[in-house]
């Protein structure tokens, strides 16, 4: 496998002056919520028109210096990722595709016109943070290191083209479970307001998308739900997928629908797993359009039984409730399903551990 050496970087490690210490660190991982509390290290690494990637360093984490001008705060020329690092069984540390990560931060590259990063590059920066912050890692069920790779356009000028200068930085943070109602299921809210268009940002990870989120999301929760789901911005009756996961429909007679993926809709590597471990367990998967009302139609005849999201920060959550500007309808028994559950233990008995990997996703770390 090529590596930072082989693309002309060598790591500069640099020594935390003031780590957290042992009783601080622990408070955290008793409780680390979701987002919120950060491991004591980051990985930069630049890149200059001209040079390409350089200056490869692992380093305390710190504030980002800015010029007020930067390409990044005007244009938003700005892409990430996100995974996880696991304790396994055997007490090794191991990603989970972390290559498939990788290969999806360099279309998102693409499409916001940025250069794309060597994906061995992308994962041994990964490999060196949970290295040298390990200790961070948090135990017990839902419990994980989140980390997440992102590039900012540093470039200091105002005019509308591709920044000349980048950064790409990865930070780390304990994760517990990321829904925090306790909720058997989550409730959803149907949204006016629409998340892409064919032709635009759908399916890339950049900040943008995320942004424009905010305000359905917030009148989802402002109205008693867990999240919100977008329909297509034609039509406006196709189902697409929630604020930040896709989503899977279960019905009675064993087939397994997820939206296909049209440009719109984010190629999630959850997603992408659970295509395949679904079809290992015999079930008829199709990717296709599946319209509100035929959900709600199915949902109410029974023939629906079940409907999960999915993502790598909540991995797969039921969907129990939906509701809309028409009304409101309940999925099966309004809680966790058969098989909701069964792919969710098969994804995580392999990410920790407990589970052959046939596929080759698990990479460890030692």
């Amino acid at each position: 496998m090529a590596t930072l050496a082989d693309a002309g970087l060598t790591f500069t490690t640099l020594a935390h002056p003031a780590p957290a210490s042992v009783e601080t660190r622990a408070a955290v991982l008793a409780n680390p919520g979701f987002g919120t509390n950060f491991t004591d290290h980051m990985v930069t690494i630049e890149w200059t028109e001209g040079q390409g990637w350089h200056d490869a360093v692992i380093g305390p984490r710190q504030p980002i210096p800015l010029d007020p001008a930067a390409a990044v705060l005007h244009y938003a020329q700005e892409i990430f990722e996100g995974l996880k690092a696991y304790k396994q069984a055997d007490g090794a540390i191991a990603l989970f595709r972390p290559e498939a990560n990788a290969a999806r931060f360099n279309m998102s590259a693409e499409r916001l016109a940025m250069p794309a990063l060597p994906e061995s590059v992308f994962v041994e920066a990964i490999e060196k943070l949970v290295q040298i912050d390990r200790a961070w890692i948090p135990e017990g069920e839902g419990a994980s290191l989140y980390l997440r790779p992102f590039m900012i356009a540093t470039e200091a000028f105002l005019g509308v083209r591709p920044a000349k200068q980048y950064k790409f930085i990865v930070i780390a943070s304990p994760a517990g479970n990321y829904f925090k109602s306790g909720a058997p299921a989550v409730s959803i809210w149907v949204s006016d307001y629409t998340r892409a268009a064919p032709g635009g940002t759908g399916a890339a990870k950049c900040g943008g998308n995320y942004a424009a989120s905010l305000v359905p999301q917030a009148e989802a929760i402002a109205r008693g739900h867990d999240q919100v789901v977008f329909l297509d911005a034609a039509e406006h009756k196709w189902i697409e997928e929630l604020g930040g996961m896709n989503l899977y429909f279960a019905f009675e007679d064993g087939t397994l629908l997820t939206p296909e993926l049209t440009g719109t809709i984010l190629p999630g590597i959850t997603r992408d797993s659970l295509l395949q471990l679904a079809r290992e367990e015999g079930l008829t998967v199709k990717e296709g359009r599946y319209s509100l009302d035929q959900w709600r139609e199915d949902a109410t005849s029974g023939k629906l039984v079940e409907t999960f999201a999915c993502g790598t920060a909540a991995v797969v959550t039921p969907v129990g409730k939906v509701s809309g500007r028409d009304g409101e309808f309940t999925i099966g028994s309004g809680g966790p399903g058969q098989l909701t559950g069964k792919l969710k233990n098969r994804l995580v008995s392999i990410q920790r551990g407990e589970a052959p990997d046939t596929h080759g996703w698990i990479r460890k770390i030692g």
